[in-house]
């Protein structure tokens, strides 16, 4: 099986990818992602709708939130391309993560060219069949597990991470990191991550990473019985650190070789 980090968001200088890495999807049994990243927008709508919107009565708000915040807030909001009335409907949790996509587009990276749609692309030129590892509707009920008194702290954390710099800062070192294979620059971002004991920090660690890794390395156990040569592709951080993918799998007794 061939693991390959991915970034969600890219920029043309990335393409094409390595001989090596287009040998192994042309020849792949399957390629397995996170997501298929070219979804029914019917089917995207209506997972925002059940998971990512917050209830008509919902108390308080984005209407309590301190002036000045929410003024930087609905900035950050137009910044993204979005409309802060239609955005004031989703789930604190939910805006900070779009937000924090929106800070690599400002650097000039564009989810269109992510990683994870050209292996798309290159396996249904190939007719490599493509299975999900998991789901929309997971991924955004995944976001719900914090209290709502906590996902307003998560937003407001978020909100200071832009505001200061540190989320750009960051999202440029993860970008230069995986776009030079630079193992020392990937730990050390593997490194900060553990040691973010925020609220928004620990969350996104605990949840949205190492939650996840337990999973997809079981599923990822499981594709490695029912295939030889399968391509696998998930984001960058889920392959890094004592907790990652690659170290799960080789606790469950998979050899595992890092190329990168």
């Amino acid at each position: 099986m061939y693991l390959f980090g991915t970034m969600h968001v890219g920029v043309p200088a990335f393409y094409p990818l390595e001989p090596r890495i287009a040998e192994a999807v042309a020849n792949a049994p399957v390629l397995a992602l996170e997501l298929d990243p070219n979804p029914s927008p019917f089917a995207a709508s209506r997972a925002v709708d059940k998971y990512g919107t917050l209830p008509k009565d919902a108390a308080g708000g984005y209407a309590e939130l301190p002036e000045k915040k929410r003024a930087f807030l609905d900035e950050e909001i137009r910044g993204a391309g979005m409309d802060p009335r239609n955005a004031h409907r989703l789930k604190p949790v939910l805006l900070a993560a779009l937000l924090s996509v929106a800070e690599y587009e400002k650097l000039g990276y564009r989810p269109e060219l992510s990683t994870d749609r050209e292996l798309a692309r290159m396996a249904r030129a190939n007719g490599v069949p493509i299975v999900e590892l998991e789901s929309l509707d997971s991924q955004l009920d995944m976001l719900n597990r914090l209290a709502p008194p906590d996902q307003w702290r998560f937003l407001d954390e978020s909100l200071d991470s832009l505001e200061s710099g540190a989320q750009r800062k960051e999202a440029r070192n993860v970008v230069d990191a995986w776009g030079s294979a630079d193992r020392h620059a990937l730990d050390q971002v593997a490194q900060r991550t553990a040691a973010d004991n925020t609220l928004a920090g620990r969350f996104t660690r605990e949840v949205l990473i190492d939650g996840r890794n337990v999973v997809l390395a079981s599923k990822l156990n499981d594709l490695l019985e029912k295939h030889n040569g399968a391509v696998v592709a998930i984001g960058v951080l889920h392959l890094l650190g004592e907790r990652g993918v690659p170290a799960l799998l080789a606790a469950h007794g998979v050899t595992v070789e890092r190329v990168y």
